[in-house]
């Protein structure tokens, strides 16, 4: 049942639909793994990394709202539940258990700049299919590139030595 229809062209709104849906299981699973780190972190660096991951998650949050909101104007039912999350989730997750804040830091890097590479991915396969996606995913690409400065900067070796 289609209840929507899109001003797309079929194969352009496939490749858009797609690009939108596996975004947004990737800001779903991404605010999932941040809110699991949120109440697991313990460290010195503890409350500032503890209220970075809110930001991550804030951030995540709201552009999968927007992206699930495009997808819908589209004309494709966005889809996240949790068993889609489970089942497609492709970003690093945690570990169970306590995470130490370096441990949580190189986690959001890493899972942060995995979302960026998948994300840049997708602006090109938009480029032509539907500039106004590649739009919403660039905006997106470069909040979580910021996040992803920010952790890094989290782990700078404090005795002046450059990494």
């Amino acid at each position: 049942m289609t209840v929507v229809k899109s001003t797309l062209p079929e194969e352009a709104l496939g490749v858009t639909g797609t690009a939108l849906q596996e975004t947004l299981v990737d800001l779903l699973g991404l605010s999932l793994v941040g809110k699991q780190a949120h109440w697991n972190i313990v460290g010195p660096r503890f409350r500032s990394i503890h209220l970075q991951l809110d930001e991550v998650v804030a951030t995540a949050r709201g552009h999968s709202d927007t992206v699930a909101e495009r997808a819908a104007a589209l004309g494709v039912s966005p889809d996240g539940r949790p068993e889609t999350i489970a089942a497609t989730f492709a970003l690093p997750g945690t570990k169970d258990g306590w995470l130490r804040d370096t441990e949580v830091v190189e986690l959001m890097v890493s899972a942060l700049g995995t979302a960026v590479g998948r994300l840049r991915e997708r602006i090109e396969a938009t480029e032509k299919a539907d500039p106004v996606t590649q739009d919403l995913l660039i905006t997106i690409t470069a909040e979580l590139e910021k996040q992803r400065w920010m952790f890094q900067a989290e782990n700078h070796p404090r005795d002046g030595a450059s990494s």
